[in-house]
């Protein structure tokens, strides 16, 4: 990632902790960091612009086209994540490169790959090494955590009586699914060596390879506790789903009645160096002791409105200390990835009734521009400030104060109208990498036509599954209205 030295002029930006508007400003950037924010006495010529510091995607998977194209929209997520065996396998990295695209031009510096889903075309350190590729021909930040799972691979828990019902009516179904689904996985000890060669052949600055268990329904006692024990050992981050859904609650409330987030402290995982994407069901005590241990939540507002999960208590999760991180999921509320509307739409969720004080602006923009961060690893930054590093939004402050009748607030202008298609510029670490809705490294028009035309080629390879689908997803819905909570 090579950076750019520039003074940048703006008519605006927000600059400090606080996201204060500052007025005209040159902002200048040297060696990939900000080094100055120093007042102009008056706006630049031309068009106005306003400057923020770039948000990060906290949480996501780096999925290369919409799940809905794959008939998944309006499913709750116990039958989505299933529905999604109905997507071939493709090259990784023009996936990813698909992904990353879209994220830049959405407005965020980074992103963070939960990776759990692998194309497994190649062996993970390859296909890892693509995707490390895509982010840098793409020029952003991204955290890559690798699934690791051993539990739990249909259903939350015994999926036997569910394959032999479906087998009794289709024995084919029963055998593509249980072929897709039932397979044996690696031990602990495997599990964490295959992150630490993924890491020595992919990671490194601007690609954080990190530990992704996910989530404690599909790892076993055994797993967790080995990546805990490696996390402390290497200081390598963690990112693992909590409490996403009602079905994951009872799940864990059956299986550890002393407490699911009390048993992830006790064995050492909950820590500075953990991210839990949703906690949607968690609990105000459990955000206490999310908050005591200093990990981070990735709230996915979209995500859970798309899959029916429910709408996360930032309110909470922000009274009690929770450091509160913004993620898309791959599911922002238009699936283009817009990380600007995906703030507006936290805000507008949690800001309070009438005149209770919620979620701030400035709440909102510390979380994705600034919590996140940590989550995929990279330097500090998320505020324009002197030592900060230099991943800058600048947006079209003409077209969001279109009227242009009163001085009016730009974090107002910001927080009501804002979206993807304001974006002038993206910078990281310096660098231009979105330019007037195009992003520069790659001709992301052109690598989503090739991707399509490959899904399509590759789909008849799941069409076995897609044959199976009206047969397995009724037993999938009647095991969770009917069995959940008492497995």
């Amino acid at each position: 990632m090579t950076a750019a030295d520039r003074d940048l002029d703006v008519a605006d930006a927000l600059v400090g902790p606080d996201y204060e508007p500052a007025g005209p400003c040159r902002i200048t950037l040297r060696d990939g960091a900000i080094v100055a924010v120093a007042p102009l006495p008056q706006p630049p010529p031309g068009p106005r612009r306003l400057a923020l510091p770039a948000p990060v995607n906290a949480h996501d998977h780096a999925r290369p086209l919409s799940t809905t194209s794959f008939g998944a929209a309006g499913k709750p997520l116990e039958t989505w994540l299933t529905r999604l065996a109905a997507m071939p396998a493709v090259d990784p990295g023009l996936a990813a490169a698909a992904a990353f695209g879209r994220a830049a031009r959405g407005g965020v510096a980074g992103a963070m790959v939960h990776l759990t889903r692998a194309m497994g075309l190649t062996d993970l350190p390859e296909e890892a090494r693509a995707i490390a590729r895509a982010a840098a021909d793409v020029g952003i930040r991204a955290g890559f955590a690798i699934a690791l799972k051993d539990r739990n691979p249909l259903v939350y828990g015994d999926h036997g009586p569910l394959l032999a019902d479906l087998a009794a009516e289709d024995a084919a179904a029963a055998d593509t699914v249980s072929a897709i689904f039932d397979r044996a996985q690696p031990s602990p000890r495997d599990q964490i060596a295959l992150v630490e060669a993924v890491a020595e052949a992919a990671g490194g600055p601007g690609f954080d390879v990190q530990y992704g268990p996910t989530g404690v329904h599909w790892c076993s006692p055994a797993l967790l506790e080995a990546v805990a024990e490696a996390s402390a050992a290497t200081g390598r981050r963690v990112h693992m789903h909590l409490l996403e859904t009602r079905h994951q609650r009872d799940w864990a409330d059956a299986t550890f009645p002393q407490g699911i987030v009390t048993r992830l402290a006790e064995i050492g995982l909950l820590s500075e160096r953990l991210t839990l994407a949703h906690c949607v069901w968690a609990r105000p005590d459990e955000l206490e002791l999310i908050a005591a241990h200093g990990a981070t939540i990735a709230v996915n507002t979209s995500s859970n409105l798309h899959l029916k999960s429910g709408i996360a208590p930032v309110r909470a999760m922000l009274e009690r200390g929770v450091r509160v991180a913004v993620g898309l999921d791959g599911c922002a509320f238009d699936e283009d990835d817009d990380a600007l509307r995906e703030v507006r739409l936290l805000r507008a969720l949690h800001a309070g009734i009438a005149f209770e004080d919620g979620v701030s602006t400035t709440d909102a923009l510390r979380a994705a521009c600034a919590t996140g961060r940590r989550s995929i690893g990279a330097p500090d930054g998320g505020v324009l400030a002197p030592g900060m590093a230099a991943d800058v939004l600048v947006l079209d402050l003409d077209r969001l104060d279109r009227d242009a009748i009163l001085p009016v607030d730009p974090r107002d202008l910001l927080m009501t109208r804002a979206h993807a298609a304001h974006v002038v510029e993206t910078l990281v670490a310096g660098r231009t990498v979105v330019s007037d809705g195009r992003v520069l490294g790659i001709d992301l028009d052109a690598v989503e036509d090739e991707l399509r035309a490959r899904y399509r080629a590759a789909l008849p390879s799941t069409a076995p599954f897609r044959a199976a689908w009206p047969r397995l997803e009724p037993r999938l819905a009647a095991f969770y209205r009917d069995r959940a909570g008492c497995c």
